[in-house]
C-alpha cells in the first residue's frame, strides 16, 4: 500500500503549487498524520513558498515537514557529477521524515533554479529511489494541441523508463480557446490505466497581487490600507494619454503606471474609484520618482473613504511597466482568496475520487479538526443548497462569500444596501461573481413577506404597519426566504445579537413536530476525535423533558455530521453513586430520553471523566456501552455547559465549531460576533448539510 506521492513537475509554469494544494487537500480528508517533502529549497534566505503553503494552512508541525538540500548544495553536487550523494541525501531525509507519518507528499525539484537539462533526469531518478509513486505535470499554456499530446506521452514515457509508477497526469493552464480539442485530443492518445486529467487554465492564478508587484520593484506605499494590496493586478496600463482619452482604458483589477508629475491622471484615476460606472482598479503607480506637489498631498490626506493604493517607484514609466509585467504571482499563505480559487479549480477539473484510488490510500480512524473541516466542504459541496447571509455589508461575511463560492460550497444571497454592498466588494477587491443581492427595503418580495408575516403572527396583536416595518429588516427578512422555501438556510450572527439572529425562526420557523425545545451544540475538534457537546448557548436551566430533547436532537446532530452517537447524560455522580436535586434531574431525563429513542445508546448519569476515559468507566460503570466511549455529552445547565466547552478549548487547543442550532423545522444558525472567516465558511457548510438533512 502506498505511504507516499511525488508530484513532479517537468517544465516552470505546470501549477506545482495548485497541484500540491490540491492533493494536499485531498489527503487531509483521508489520513490522520500527513508529511511534506521537497528534495530541493532555494535556501534560508529564500523561504520555500509550498512548504510554507501546506505548513500553514494544514497545520503541519515542524517535523512533519523536511528537505534534503538547498538549491545550491544542489547544483554543486550535479556539476560535480556527484548524483549518487544527491541521492543519497535525498533518501536519508525522506526515510527520516516517513517514520513520523503516515503519508508523505513530495514536491518535486524546481527547474527555474537548476540546470534545465538536468532537472528531468534528477526529479525522475529521486521518485524513482524512494520508491515514491509520481503524479506528472505539465503545462499546456501556449502548446498547440498535438505538441502537448506528443510532448505529455513522452514525458510519462521518460518517467516509466526510469522506473517510476505514474499515478496520473495532470495537464494544466490549457488556454479556454483550446480547452475541448486538447481534452478531446488527450484522451483520445491515452489508453493507459492512469487517468489523465485536464485543468483550465485560470488566469486570476498566476496574476499577482499588488503587494507581490510592491515587493519585486521596491515600491513604496504613498497612500492606501496594506490590506488593499492582496488585491491582483489583472492588467498594467502605462498612461500617457489626456484624461479623457485615457479614462475609456481603464481595465478591472488594472494598475496605472504613470509618472509622478501627472497629477491629471492619478485625479481621474480617484474620481474613477468614486464612480459606480467604471471598473475598480488595482492600484495606481508612480513612475520616476517624482514627489507629489504638497497640494496633491493635501488633498489625498483629506479622503475620508479607503482610497485605491497609491505607490512610488524610482524607474521610469517604460522600464516599469517591463519589471512588472514579468512578476509572477503565486499562491501564498496569507492569499486565502486564491487558495480557495486554487482548489475549486483543482475539484472542478480531477475526479478526486479516482485520483484517492490511484494513490491506495487507507483512512485513518483518526478525526482530525482539519479532517473534520473538510468533510463539511465536501459533504455541502456534493448536494449544493442555498444559504441566505443577510448580514451582507460585513467584510469578513464577504470574504467567506468569495472562499465559499470559489469553491462550489453552497449557493448564496446577501442581504443589504446593494450599493453599500458593492461599494464593500470593491473596497476588499473581491471577487463574488454568481452571488445574489437583495435589499429587503426595495425587494419585490416585502409586501409578500409583510402579509405572511401578519398572518402568522396576529394573535399576538402585530398591526400590519408593525409587520411590514419588520420585514425590511435583514434577519427577518433572511428568515422568511428560508420560511418560504426561496433559501434553504440562513447563517448570521457577525454583528447582530444571539436573539436577534434566533427571535424570527422562534416565532414562525419554529421546532419540528416532535421537538419541544431549540438547543445547540459546539462540535469540538480535539487532535484525534471530535465531540459533541450540548447544550452550551441557549438554554439555562432545562427540566429533565427538555434534557431528554436536547440530548435526542444532540445525538441527532452527531449522526448527521458523520458521529457515532454515544450519548453521555452528565451529573456530579455516576450511575447511582450520587443524589441530589441535580442528579435526579438527569436520572429522569436519562429515562425520558431511553423511552422515546430506545435505539440510541444513552447513559446517565455520568461524570464527565467517566464519560470520556475508558480505565475510569471501567471502575464506575464496567458494563456500560457509553461510558469511556461517549461522543456526545448533554450538560444538565447553561453554566456548567458553556463554561466546560471554553475550558476545553482553552487549555486542550481544541476548535470549537458552533454553535450550531438544532430542533429547527428550517436551519438557522448563529455566528459569534467575534467569528472569524474560517468560522462563517464552516457554518454555513454545517448549515447546508442540515438542510441537506431535512
Amino acid at each position: 500500500m502506498a505511504k507516499s506521492l511525488y508530484i513532479s513537475a517537468i517544465a516552470p509554469g505546470s501549477s506545482k503549487s495548485l497541484i500540491t494544494l490540491g492533493v494536499m487537500e485531498l489527503l487531509s480528508k483521508r489520513v490522520g498524520k500527513l508529511g511534506f517533502f521537497r528534495p530541493v529549497v532555494r535556501g534560508a534566505d529564500h523561504p520555500d513558498n509550498d512548504a510554507e503553503l501546506v505548513r500553514r494552512r494544514y497545520q503541519l508541525a515542524p517535523s512533519q515537514i523536511a528537505h534534503a538540500l538547498t538549491h545550491t548544495q544542489a547544483q554543486h553536487l550535479i556539476a560535480e557529477g556527484q548524483i549518487e550523494e544527491l541521492l543519497k541525501r535525498a533518501i536519508e531525509a525522506y526515510r527520516s521524515l516517513e517514520r513520523q507519518c503516515d503519508f508523505v507528499l513530495c514536491a518535486g525539484l524546481d527547474t527555474t533554479d537548476l540546470d534545465p537539462s538536468l532537472v528531468d533526469n534528477v526529479d525522475a531518478r529521486i521518485a524513482s529511489q524512494l520508491g515514491t509513486p509520481v503524479l506528472l505535470a505539465v503545462s499546456g499554456w501556449s502548446t498547440p494541441v498535438d505538441d502537448l499530446v506528443s510532448a505529455v506521452r513522452a514525458e510519462r514515457e521518460a518517467l516509466i523508463q526510469a522506473g517510476c509508477a505514474v499515478v496520473a497526469t495532470i495537464v494544466s493552464r490549457v488556454a479556454s480557446n483550446h480547452y475541448a480539442d486538447a481534452t478531446a485530443a488527450l484522451q483520445q492518445a491515452w489508453p493507459f490505466a492512469d487517468p489523465i486529467f485536464i485543468v483550465p487554465e485560470e488566469m486570476r492564478l498566476t496574476k499577482p497581487t499588488l503587494a507581490e508587484v510592491t515587493t519585486a520593484l521596491q515600491a513604496n506605499l504613498l497612500y492606501g490600507e496594506l490590506e488593499a494590496l492582496k488585491r491582483d493586478v489583472l492588467s498594467v496600463k502605462a498612461a500617457a494619454m489626456q484624461v479623457p482619452n485615457f479614462l475609456s482604458h481603464i481595465q478591472e483589477g488594472g494598475l496605472v503606471l504613470t509618472p509622478g508629475d501627472r497629477a491629471d491622471i492619478l485625479l481621474g484615476c480617484l474620481a474613477a474609484t468614486l464612480s459606480d460606472t467604471y471598473p475598480n482598479l488595482a492600484g495606481v503607480m508612480l513612475t520616476g520618482g517624482l514627489a507629489l506637489p504638497a497640494s496633491m498631498h493635501q488633498l489625498l490626506a483629506g479622503f475620508t473613504r479607503p482610497m485605491v493604493p497609491i505607490l512610488s517607484v524610482e524607474t521610469d514609466t517604460y522600464n516599469t511597466a517591463t519589471l512588472v509585467n514579468q512578476v509572477q504571482g503565486q499562491i501564498t499563505p496569507d492569499n486565502d482568496r486564491k487558495i480557495a480559487l486554487a482548489l475549486g479549480v483543482f475539484e472542478q477539473s480531477i475526479d478526486g475520487t479516482q485520483l484517492a484510488d490511484r494513490i491506495v490510500v487507507s483512512r485513518s480512524d483518526r478525526k482530525t479538526p482539519l479532517m473534520f473541516e473538510y468533510d463539511l466542504i465536501e459533504r455541502a459541496k456534493a448536494n449544493k443548497r442555498h444559504i441566505v447571509l443577510p448580514e451582507g455589508t460585513e467584510d469578513r461575511i464577504l470574504q467567506a462569500a468569495e472562499i465559499l463560492l470559489h469553491r462550489g460550497v453552497v449557493n448564496l444571497t446577501l442581504l443589504g444596501n446593494e450599493a453599500q454592498i458593492r461599494e464593500t466588494i470593491a473596497r476588499l477587491g473581491l471577487n463574488l461573481e454568481g452571488v445574489t443581492v437583495h435589499d429587503p427595503a426595495r425587494s419585490p418580495w416585502l409586501e409578500d413577506f409583510a402579509a405572511s408575516y401578519f398572518d402568522l403572527r396576529q394573535h399576538k396583536g402585530i398591526t400590519r404597519d408593525y409587520a411590514h416595518d419588520v420585514m425590511q429588516d435583514v434577519s427577518y427578512f433572511g428568515t422568511m426566504m428560508v420560511y418560504k422555501g426561496l433559501a434553504d438556510g440562513m447563517v448570521s450572527g457577525s454583528v447582530h445579537t444571539t436573539a436577534h439572529t434566533i427571535r424570527p425562526a422562534l416565532e414562525f420557523i419554529r421546532t419540528r413536530p416532535d421537538v419541544s425545545i431549540v438547543s445547540s451544540v459546539f462540535l469540538m475538534g480535539l487532535d484525534d476525535r471530535i465531540l459533541v457537546y450540548g447544550d452550551c448557548a441557549v438554554n439555562p436551566n432545562p427540566n429533565p423533558e427538555q434534557l431528554a430533547d436536547i440530548a435526542i436532537s444532540s445525538a441527532e446532530t452527531a449522526r448527521t455530521f458523520g458521529i457515532e452517537p454515544l450519548v453521555a447524560m452528565l451529573s456530579y455522580s455516576t450511575g447511582e453513586s450520587g443524589s441530589g436535586e441535580d442528579v435526579e434531574k438527569v436520572k429522569e431525563a436519562t429515562h425520558i430520553a431511553r423511552d422515546r429513542r430506545p435505539d440510541l445508546k444513552i447513559e446517565g448519569p455520568l461524570q464527565y471523566d467517566a464519560a470520556v476515559d475508558e480505565s475510569v468507566a471501567k471502575t464506575k460503570l464496567p458494563d456500560s456501552e457509553v461510558a469511556g466511549h461517549a461522543t456526545v455529552f448533554i450538560f444538565p445547565d447553561l453554566n456548567t455547559g458553556n463554561n466546560t466547552y471554553k475550558a476545553v478549548q482553552r487549555s486542550a487547543n481544541a476548535v470549537a465549531i458552533g454553535p450550531v442550532l438544532q430542533g429547527l423545522k428550517k436551519p438557522v444558525n448563529d455566528l459569534s460576533r467575534g467569528c472569524t472567516v474560517t468560522d462563517i465558511v464552516n457554518t454555513v457548510a454545517i448549515t447546508a448539510i442540515q438542510a441537506q438533512a431535512i
